[in-house]
């Protein structure tokens, strides 16, 4: 078993004794793998009386960051121990007759992830070596794993909430003996490439944005594109009605509650009430990415083109507010606009009421009027024989003609 810091890994001398227990002869050895001549060192070292006939490559390190802030040195972090280690391992064990040659890769390399750009890059490029080793006729397989449950290794740098927001995207993590059961079951197969991931197939389908590609067997999609398509201006258009007719303070608190419920999603919280208007989006746990979801989630629900920058520029839930309130309230909405919004603020109003029986009837018989004149938009012109003129009728006159519509007089 190879680590940089050999049996004084975390974890190393309890596995040590734990497999001895079940009769193995084990040797713990500090090597960086990375390093061609250490392990070639170490591979020489090696007793003829068990020689390796099989290699597992399960290293690998996280350095997450937005594409703009990937420089050299933190795509060398990620890629040495996963593309460097697993070309050395492949190079210097071709020769030997191994059974089995297994690197684990990840789901990232597959559909993508937020924020992995290095780390996709680099398990893709496992994936590959796997896929030249087939053509070579040697063993190989790729295991692009989704996320594990636990909190040691490297998911000990994910939070709860990036948890949570795994699940929500329709990849929840596996449990360990589940994951041991994959293994087991794909290792020594004939495929360059699997990927033993756990899928929510319904939170896939509720999930924001389009449905991987490599998914869309799995789901249903032609009514899924059109719903994602119509999505986003629908909510746009629904808030812009909102807006409309509101005082300048209720504009702001509709878009503050906005606000703090989606960074409240994105930090996994069960609301917004945990994000204070005026305190740093930094201070509340937001990163780089999760900065970027925040971002997202505001796009879809304004109709916005916000910048990826959005909370670096505006480090608050106060400052966010300002910003949208200047992109989106700048001229009332007209036409059939103005009138969905005036609905919208009825409808509140209605809700908040508590009326008798006269104010009932009084309310009920004049939304009654105003659908009757809507409902007369669609009929033909009038044609000179006395059609009765909506326009220039009175509201008593045009009670009187729904009583005589309804035979009521």
């Amino acid at each position: 078993m190879l680590s940089r810091r050999g049996i004084g890994a975390e974890g190393a001398q309890d596995l040590v004794h734990e497999l001895t227990g079940l009769g193995a002869e084990v040797t713990a050895a500090a090597c960086d793998v990375a390093d061609r001549a250490a392990l070639a060192g170490v591979l020489a070292a090696v007793p003829a009386e068990h020689p390796v006939t099989a290699v597992v490559h399960a290293a690998g390190v996280l350095d997450d960051g937005t594409i703009g802030s990937l420089t050299p040195e933190r795509l060398d972090t990620v890629l040495r121990p996963k593309a460097d280690a697993a070309w050395h391992l492949h190079e210097l064990t071709r020769d030997l007759d191994l059974t089995a040659f297994v690197v684990f890769s990840s789901v990232a390399g597959v559909f993508g992830g937020a924020g992995q750009g290095n780390y996709a890059a680099a398990n893709t490029f496992l994936d590959a070596l796997m896929a030249h080793r087939a053509d070579e006729g040697l063993p190989g397989v790729s295991l692009a794993w989704g996320p594990w449950e636990g909190s040691g290794g490297m998911t000990g740098t994910v939070s709860e909430a990036d948890m949570r927001r795994l699940a929500r995207s329709g990849m929840p993590p596996l449990p360990a003996a589940r994951g041991v059961e994959l293994f087991d079951a794909v290792a020594t197969g004939t495929r360059a490439l699997m990927v033993p991931v756990q899928l929510d197939l319904p939170a896939l389908r509720a999930a924001r944005g389009e449905i991987p590609p490599l998914l869309r067997s799995l789901i249903r999609t032609t009514s899924r594109r059109s719903a994602t398509a119509t999505a986003a201006p629908r909510a746009a258009d629904t808030l812009a009605r909102r807006l409309t007719g509101l005082t300048d303070e209720e504009r702001r608190e509709v878009l503050l509650k906005l606000v703090r419920d989606q960074a409240a999603v994105v930090l996994g919280h069960t609301d917004g009430t945990a994000i204070g208007a005026t305190r740093q989006f930094q201070e509340l746990g937001f990163d780089s990415l999760t900065a970027v979801d925040f971002r997202n989630r505001l796009n879809a629900a304004t109709g916005l083109r916000l910048p990826a920058t959005l909370l670096f520029d505006h480090p608050t839930a106060a400052d966010v507010v300002d910003h949208l309130h200047s992109q989106l309230v700048t001229e009332e909405v007209t036409g059939t606009g103005s009138v969905l919004a005036g609905l919208d603020q009825l409808e509140k109003a209605i809700a908040e009421l508590t009326v008798d029986a006269q104010e009932f009837k009084h309310v009920a018989g004049r939304i009654e009027v105003l659908r009757t004149k809507w409902a007369a938009l669609r009929r033909e012109p009038a044609d000179g024989t006395g059609e009765f003129d909506l326009d220039a009728a009175s509201d008593d006159d045009v009670f009187a003609l729904l009583d005589d519509e309804l035979g009521l007089s």
